[in-house]
């Protein structure tokens, strides 16, 4: 199951069952040999179930009333790209954060998704327990469900506190995954002109 698909099939309408996370984070503390009773900890379950219930927030996003009112009809077939979108999300293996930038392109076929959409449609799919291989995948799916473009590409680039606080203890390492699809993927001047657009400086642009 693919894009718009498995959004809706992972779409709950609801938050976190925040008592439920409290006991559990109770006996977390308790097991790790702490007081959770004493100060600085008699709040922490409630604090960590609000946090969970922030962090996962993409489970109650409505994929189809995300997108439904900013799908344009245009006449532009150029490639369109949003770079250096801000995400962060939780491994499913150790849940614990990881965190990074996201490129999206597409090249339009008829429709164009509003430009404040794209980081949320990136949201979507972080705001949840994840691997990165599989969020990018996520993203490149729906954009092309949503849209059917000529094209649409997706790298994302992130840093995993799991091999970077425990395990391996690689400080400097980053993951890169990338989707493409239709052009970006059949085309190479395509793919290298996206490529290059994500790679290309641009500390010294000002507006």
């Amino acid at each position: 199951m693919h894009g718009i698909e498995a959004a809706a099939e992972l779409f709950s309408g609801v938050g976190v069952v925040r008592p439920e996370i409290e006991d559990a984070v109770r006996r977390l503390l308790e097991a790790f040999g702490e007081d959770a009773c004493r100060e600085g900890l008699e709040r922490t379950p409630e604090r960590v179930a609000r946090m969970y219930d922030e962090l996962l927030a993409g489970y109650r996003v409505d994929p189809f009333a995300l997108i439904n009112e900013a799908l344009f009809d245009v006449d532009y077939e150029e490639m369109v790209i949003i770079r250096d979108i801000e995400f962060y999300s939780l491994c499913e293996h150790h849940l614990l954060p990881f965190l990074g930038r996201a490129h999206v392109a597409y090249l339009p076929k008829g429709k164009v998704i509003g430009l404040s959409k794209i980081p949320r449609v990136v949201d979507l799919f972080a705001r949840r327990l994840q691997v990165q291989e599989r969020m990018t995948r996520q993203i490149a799916d729906f954009i092309e469900a949503a849209i059917h473009p000529h094209g649409v590409a997706v790298v994302v680039e992130g840093v995993h506190l799991c091999s970077k606080i425990r395990g391996v203890k690689k400080a400097n390492a980053r993951m890169v995954t990338s989707a493409m699809a239709g052009s970006f993927q059949d085309n190479e001047i395509t793919r290298n002109e996206f490529l290059a657009h994500i790679t290309r400086d641009t500390s010294s642009v000002s507006f």
